[in-house]
């Protein structure tokens, strides 16, 4: 089984900052990618980040300049920092990997159960 440790979420004001952490586990032999899905209300689930173990991440138009994903893969661990954070990133955050899991012999993407990211005054 794979297991997503997620924090960093929470309530800031329109401006403000939050830095989210993710650290997967189990019983996995390679991660291929990582990153960070969100899903608000009403919405469809959207890719916020992702990367591989090097080379630039991929983000999604409306975080580009305010948000970082930083990965280090040798210990499981992604980072997102998220700065000018408005009202509409208001949403779950999931953290998504990638992984060959040992017990089920191949490929799989996997999410973790989400942490809440509010903006509000």
């Amino acid at each position: 089984q794979v297991h997503f440790v997620e924090s960093g979420g929470g309530l800031v004001q329109p401006g403000g900052s939050l830095n989210l952490s993710c650290i997967v586990s189990g019983n996995i032999l390679n991660i291929a990618t990582m990153g960070w899905y969100r899903q608000a209300p009403g919405k469809e689930r959207e890719l916020v980040a992702i990367g591989k173990s090097s080379g630039s991440p991929r983000y999604e138009a409306s975080v580009k300049g305010r948000f970082t994903l930083s990965r280090d893969f040798a210990r499981k661990t992604i980072y997102l920092e998220m700065n000018n954070l408005n009202p509409e990133d208001t949403a779950v955050y999931s953290c998504y990997a990638h992984i060959f899991e040992i017990d089920a012999r191949q490929w799989a993407d996997y999410w973790g159960q989400g942490t809440q990211v509010t903006i509000s005054t």
